[in-house]
Formats: C-alpha cells, structure tokens, sequence
C-alpha cells in the first residue's frame, strides 16, 4: 500500500498553544483508526530515523500514523517546564480528541511510546480518553521512583545527571526556520532562557514523595481500564515494571520480554530482533478494528531465556530461546532457595552460622556497565571478578543439572551497619566452567529505605535488621557445570552515589536466604516473525564517530576514574544527514567520574557536551558542562549552557544549586 506523509501539522489546544506534527496516511481517502506517539524528541530531524519505517509500516497497513512533539519541544509552542508534568497529559487529551475528530480517522486511537512515549502512554490511559482505546508502552514503568533514570534502591544515580545534561541539549535545540519562518529565533532564545536546570528538579526529591507520586500508575492501577502490550528487554533498565504490569492491572494485557536494550524490538540489540511490528499491527487490528487476530490467545509473558555468555561489553547477539508464560504469576514458577555460609558458599540446605563483614572500596562496581543498555559497544558488564574481590562472595558447587529463572531473585538479609546511613550493593552471577564471571542481574539499597521509600529512616549502627533485596528481573539459563554466585558490597560506583561515610557490614549469614524463581520445563511453543520495516528515510553518515570507555587507578592519588566518551553520536550513530531536509547532526559527550577508595565524599561526576545541527547558512550550536559533588550534608550542582547561530554566541545560562542530602 503506498502512503502519504505531510511534514508538518500544528494541532491546536484550547489555550492557544500550537502542537507540531507529522503524518502518515494510506493513500486511499477511508477514515482509519490512529496510532499516535507523543514525545518531546523532535519530530523533524531528532527522531526521524526511526519514526520513518515504524509509522509508514502501520500507514502500509490500514492506519494513520501520527507523531506528535510535546509543548516546548521541536515546532511546538510553548516552555516545557519538567516531565511527566499534568500539563502534558492534559496537552496528550487535547490532542487524541483532536485526531477522532479528523476526516481520516473513524474515531479510534492507540498510544504506544518507548521509554518517555511508553511512560506517557500509561498515564494517559490512566486519565481515560473516550477515543483512546488500546496502548502499546515499551521501556517505561508505573513507578516513577523506583525505575526510572533517577534512583534505584532509594539511591541517587549518576545518570539523573547524564540525563539531565543531555535535556539541556535536546531542549535548547531551536525551531526549524524552514518550518516556522521568521519568529523562529526569538522562539528559540524564550526557549533557552527558560530552560530549567533538569538534574536539579529531580535531586531536590530524594525520596518517594507526591512527586514521583504524580505519573506512577501503581498508585491505582484500576485507573487503566484500556488494553495494555507491555515490552521490556532484559539489557534495558525499564523491565522490573513489566511483571508488575501483568500482575496489577485488570484490564486486557499481555507482554513480550527480549534481550534487548532501551531500542524498539524490531531494531534490537542484543539480538535476536523481532517483528514487532507486526506484532503491534495484530494488536491494534484486534482492539482498534475488531478483528480476532489471536493476539490475546498468546500467552501472558512471551520471555526469552538467556543462555550464559562471555562476559564481554560489547554483545550484539544473545543465544537462548523464547518461551512463554500461560499465566502472570506463573504457576509454574517456584522458589529455589539457597542458605548463605560462613563459608563463603550457598548452601541448600544446613548452612554454617556465622558473621562476615564487608567495607567495599568505593570503586566497587566498575564492572558494572551502564545502567541502560542502548545498543552501544562496551556497555555491558564485564567480568565481575574484577569487583568479586571487593565484596562478599558466596557460590553453589557446580550445578549437576540445568535450569530456567524467569522473575525476580530475592536475597535476604539480615544485617548491621556502623553508619547510620549506608547502602548494600547485590549482583547474581554465572560462574562460567573457565572461571570467567557474567553478571545475570543485580540491585543496589540504600539500608534506610528497607522499610519504605516514602519514608526512610536512619539505621542505629550495630543494631540487626532483617531487609529483602528484590533484584531485578531476569530471564537466564544456569547451565549443568557452572555455578552460582551472589556477591554483597557496600557501593556502586560509578552507578550510584556513594553513602555520606565509609560503611561496614555485619551479614549474619545463616539468617539470610537467596531464592531464585525457578521455571519448570514445559515451554509453551513460542514464535515471532523476523523484523519487518516500512520505508526508511534517507540518510547520508558523513562520520562514523566514536564511543571509548574506559577507567584507570591513580596509584599515588588512589583514586579510580570511570570515563565515557561519545563523539559525533551520543549512541554510536556517527554524523549524520537527513538528506531529504539537508539537515546535519552531531552529538558528543564526555563523562568523567572520579573517587577515591576510602574517601566517599572525594567522588566527583563532570559532563562535556556539544551538539551541533544545521544546514549551510544555518548553523547551530549547543555546549555545555554539568558538575556534581558533596559533603557530608549536602549535593552541590552546577551547570553552564551557551547557544550559538553561525559561530556566533547568542545565549548564555549559568546555574548553581545546593540541596540537603536527605539520608542519601
């Protein structure tokens, strides 16, 4: 089926503000249902790579295909002042009784988003649209707290800064004059000099508060009444939320679980990738036209089960198998649970008693990899024995038989703390028969949120406490011949801030458990179609780019410093032109994060970053450097911005901000 595409559109909302949009219909005149994403990420040229053959797919396939850019964002009017805010979802309503009333589309509208888009997606349904009535949400979740790019564990992440630095950029990005004419730099300069400090919104709440409240659709899940096609991929850091998803909603819902990272699954990496697309299509053709497609005949949770790896920073590929899920929870998952030793081993049934300390070096952690995979080189964990000798370890003999874990491992623990503040780091590994270690999944928690993140309290030192460390879901082969590891530190650096002092910890062994949640064998038959694309966009890459990551020890200064470094693209794309636009861009950014072994309040985190975008006679650019460090008491956070047009220097921003550190 041919198609149609119409560059731009503005969508009117009721106080003025003008929404940019990009189209895509059959090319036949019949009213149609509409698929809409709806994210801040620029429609014209931040985005375009991928919205070509994803929405022209479903336009190939009987739909419009709309893509619409937030307030303040692209071509859109307005100052986008944070995310998730009630002012973009009461936009999101305006909009989908906008597109019903279209003349080509017959009245029913889907949602579906990745990551911001599938995190929308959800609180959107949440407020119940009449037209809306189906979503696909891919790489979000429904706790703002807990899983997102902020905190985890009731612990700061150093991405809240990498991220926030990097919507700096995306959001002092100007409007396109060839779209909006003359008013565009005026536009762009407000824009700008509005810009809010966005790592400073999200540390000034440093525990789950209405806030975080706002947007997390777990506070009552019965608000989603809309059938609901969650996708996670284990590489990706969103896939906690959904079993969740599964398991607290009421309404129609099914779920695919790949090895993915935070990339739609028709693109995944690690692969193997998958038609998801196709799989959207069956969605969307059973609630969106009526047609019994078989779509919810599949099982609940389509997984895929890893098989063990190399543990090498660069995957491209996963070996295992699909299988799947009848029902969520599962039936057919138990808990296999083993007992820790004072002898450093996991043990199934009687375990030595006993008491093991643990203070980590505060470089603890440097195998860790990224947080959220995003398909790049090297952002896996590597070979955990590199952080195994700055922790407590505890492995199983070698297995005498195979088995699946699909779930979350839960390690508990009973512990005590020589600091009133202080945080338990958590990784189950594959004991690989070559003695290599590969990282399954891991958890970090801050000890004074072991009761609550709403409201934590201070540990008293010495005292025990019995805590639950549910890890993060995983879906792994542990193969006959290897063996099982768990190791416990006291930091993950450079994932998370360090704790305020140099804790230690007293793990009273043979009071704490690890369960794994063990499948049985009886796979239902799963199958998905190969990737399948609509028509792409052209592209020219006038630069390969890099990406280099890499960490080093000062022996004299005792220091470690973990650096990354994306040059020409932040994720590996290179330079690129838009060649139907004429439009170029480049994105490079440098993290440096540095701490000194027994001295937490020395780590440091400073970002570089420059984006540059344009075309002859229009040259834009954007720089800017974010820093962060501590004392004891409190986060400090600074930042400068600077624009330019043609080489020229049009617009400067400085910020400085101090907060309380709040049992963090």
């Amino acid at each position: 089926m041919t198609i149609r595409i119409t560059e731009h559109i503005c969508i009117p909302l009721s106080d003025g503000t003008r929404l940019g949009a990009r189209l895509w219909l059959p090319e036949d005149d019949a009213k149609v249902p509409t698929i809409l994403e709806y994210i801040p990420y620029r429609k014209r040229d931040g985005t375009r790579g991928r919205d070509e053959p994803m929405h022209g797919f479903f336009a190939q396939n009987g739909y419009a295909a709309i893509r619409v850019d937030m307030r303040g964002s692209g071509e859109s009017d307005g100052h986008m002042a944070d995310e998730y805010l009630k002012q973009e979802q009461d936009d999101a309503l305006e909009v989908i009784a906008w597109i019903a009333a279209q003349p080509w589309c017959d009245g029913n509208v889907g949602m579906m988003g990745k990551s911001w888009g599938g995190f929308n997606g959800l609180q959107v349904a949440s407020r119940r649209p009449p037209a809306l009535k189906a979503i696909i949400t891919a790489y979000s979740t429904d706790n703002r707290y807990t899983d997102d790019i902020h905190y985890m564990g009731g612990l700061l992440l150093n991405d809240n800064l990498w991220w926030g630095t990097i919507m700096l950029a995306y959001q002092a990005r100007p409007l396109d004059p060839e779209i909006v004419g003359e008013g565009w730099r005026d536009a762009w300069l407000k824009r700008v000099e509005d810009l809010p400090f966005f790592p400073a919104l999200w540390l000034e709440h440093q525990r789950y508060d209405d806030y975080w409240k706002h947007g997390s659709v777990c506070e009552d899940f019965s608000d989603i009444e809309v059938p609901v096609l969650a996708i996670g991929g284990w590489a990706d850091s969103y896939t906690n939320a959904v079993p969740r998803l599964l398991e607290g909603l009421k309404t129609p819902r099914k779920a695919i679980i790949g090895p993915w990272g935070h990339i739609y699954p028709q693109d995944g990496v690690p692969g193997p990738a998958i038609g998801f697309l196709q799989e959207a299509v069956r969605w969307w053709d059973h609630w969106l036209k009526g047609r019994d497609t078989g779509v919810m005949n599949e099982p609940d949770l389509r997984a895929y089960i890893n098989d063990s790896v190399a543990p090498t920073g660069t995957r491209t590929d996963a070996p295992g198998r699909w299988v799947g899920e009848a029902n969520w929870p599962s039936p057919s998952i138990a808990p296999k649970t083993f007992t820790l030793g004072s002898d450093h081993a996991l043990h199934t049934g009687t375990a030595p008693a006993g008491t093991l300390t643990i203070c980590s070096p505060q470089s603890h952690g440097k195998a860790g990899g990224e947080w959220m995979g995003t398909g790049c080189v090297g952002e896996h964990p590597t070979d955990q024995r590199l952080d195994d000798g700055a922790a407590l370890v505890f492995d199983t003999p070698a297995l005498t038989e195979s088995f699946d874990v699909l779930g979350a491992p839960l390690l508990k623990l009973r512990v005590a703390s020589d600091k009133p503040v202080a945080q338990v780091s958590v990784r189950l590994s594959d004991i690989r028969p070559d003695g290599t270690v590969t990282r399954i999944s891991y958890q970090v928690l801050n000890l004074t949120h072991r009761d609550s993140h709403e409201n934590p309290e201070a540990l008293v030192p010495g005292q025990f406490y019995d805590v639950t460390v549910k890890l993060n879901d995983c879906g792994h082969r542990f193969a006959a011949g290897h063996a099982i590891r768990v190791a416990i530190g006291t930091s993950y650096w450079p994932m998370v801030w360090p704790s305020p002092e140099l804790a230690t910890l007293t793990i009273d062994t043979s009071s704490s458990t690890l369960s794994l949640p063990v499948r049985s064998s009886n796979d239902a038959s799963v199958v998905l179609p190969p990737p399948a694309h609509g028509p792409a966009t052209t592209t020219t890459q006038l630069d390969p780019g890099t990406v280099r990551r890499w960490s080093s020890q000062d022996h004299v200064a005792g220091t470690t410093t973990y650096v990354t470094e994306g040059i020409g693209g932040l994720f590996g794309e290179g330079i690129l032109r838009f060649d139907d636009i004429g439009t170029e861009l480049s994105h490079s950014l440098k993290r440096n994060l540095t701490i000194s072994d027994y001295e937490p309040l020395s780590a440091n985190y400073l970002l570089t970053q420059s984006y540059q975008m344009g075309r002859d006679g229009w040259r834009i650019g954007i720089d800017s450097t974010t820093e962060m460090r501590a004392d004891k008491d409190t986060f400090y956070l600074t930042g400068t911005l600077s624009v330019s047009e043609n080489g020229t220097v049009v617009k400067t921003r400085e910020w400085s901000q101090s907060f309380p550190r709040d049992l963090m």
